[in-house]
C-alpha cells in the first residue's frame, strides 16, 4: 500500500490515493440512474479536509451510511476526477472508505480543492463530447 498523502497536496492526476480525513458535510443521499448497469443507485457527496485542505468526495450506495458527518475515516486507493471543472475525490471500484482509529479535531476548509475550477484533459462529464465528436458536413451529390 502507498503512503498517506494530504488533501491539499492532491491535484487533477491524483491516483491510488490513501489518506486520513475528517468528514465536515454530507448532502441528503439522491437516487440516480446509471448508464452502466440500468440500475439505480443512491449518491451522496461528503465534503472531507485535514490540516492541509478539504475536498468533496463522491459516495455511492452502501459507503452513503459509512460516511456520517463528524467521522474521521481512512480512504484508500482513491482517485481525483475532474466534473464540470472540478476536482473530487471517487472511490471506484477498487476503493475503500471505513472509520479511522485515529481523530482529527482541527482541519482546514479554507483550501477548498473542490471550489478552485480547473482543466481538464479529456471528457469529464460536463457537457456535450464536442473533443470528440467531428461533425462532417457533405455537399449535395458527394
Amino acid at each position: 500500500m502507498s503512503e498517506f498523502v494530504k488533501i491539499g497536496d492532491l491535484n487533477p492526476s491524483s491516483r491510488g490515493v490513501n489518506l486520513i480525513a475528517k468528514v465536515v458535510s454530507k448532502t441528503e443521499p439522491r437516487v440516480v440512474g446509471s448508464q452502466y448497469d440500468n440500475a439505480e443507485h443512491r449518491l451522496s457527496t461528503a465534503l472531507i479536509a485535514d490540516e492541509s485542505g478539504a475536498i468533496s468526495m463522491v459516495l455511492w450506495d452502501d459507503d452513503v451510511d459509512r460516511v456520517k458527518e463528524g467521522d474521521t475515516i481512512k480512504v484508500t486507493n482513491a482517485y481525483v476526477k475532474v466534473f464540470k471543472g472540478r476536482m473530487q475525490l471517487n472511490l471506484g471500484r477498487y476503493g475503500k472508505v471505513e472509520a479511522a482509529d485515529v481523530s482529527l479535531e482541527e482541519v482546514n476548509t479554507e483550501n477548498n480543492l473542490s471550489e478552485r475550477v480547473v482543466a481538464s484533459s479529456g471528457y469529464s462529464g460536463s457537457g456535450p463530447r464536442e473533443r470528440f465528436q467531428r461533425r462532417r458536413f457533405r455537399r449535395p451529390g458527394f
